[in-house]
């Protein structure tokens, strides 16, 4: 596990001659739903995505989802506020460990990932509603480019003991 968290990256370029398989986005997904979630509500669905004309369309629409262009596919994360009588306001924490699921599973298969937020900007999720037909109270969360990585960032993560303190 160690190793697929160091080896992690954001792919920003990706080799469009290498699709992600129907198989390969199934384990992604699988991955996602086997994340904690508070009271295992599940507060979640997904939009898997490898049509070329909507991955354009959202490397369009979101400023900092243009690795799209060169994705071979994307999952959309859609979160669902309204669990009751579970708890309700935990979305936001349940659908990013389904999204870092996704991240580290996809490392597993030797494909690259970009996490890009669409929740809580106002503009992108209304433009996500529009493409993808997401109705309220459903809120697009994040989007997640998905492909054969074209480079090999160097790490930018690090340990910083000031950001830690130990009660003991």
């Amino acid at each position: 596990m160690s190793e697929l968290i160091e080896d992690r990256r954001s792919i920003r370029k990706f080799n469009t001659d290498k699709p992600v398989t129907r198989e390969q986005l199934d384990k992604l997904l699988e991955a996602a739903m086997l994340s904690p979630s508070a009271c295992n509500t599940r507060p979640w669905e997904f939009i898997a995505i490898t049509k070329r004309e909507t991955l354009d369309e959202i490397a369009r629409i979101h400023p900092y989802a243009r690795m799209c262009a060169s994705a071979t596919a994307a999952i959309v994360i859609v979160a669902i506020p309204q669990t009751e009588p579970l708890p309700s306001d935990f979305y936001p924490q349940d659908c990013g460990a389904a999204t870092q699921n996704i991240l580290l599973k996809a490392v597993s298969l030797g494909l690259g990932t970009c996490w890009c937020g669409v929740y809580p900007k106002e503009e992108r999720i209304g433009d996500f509603r529009k493409l993808f037909d997401i109705c309220d109270p459903k809120i697009p969360f994040c989007v997640i480019a998905i492909g054969t990585p074209d480079e090999s960032p160097d790490r930018r993560g690090f340990f910083d003991k000031s950001k830690v303190t130990y009660v003991t």
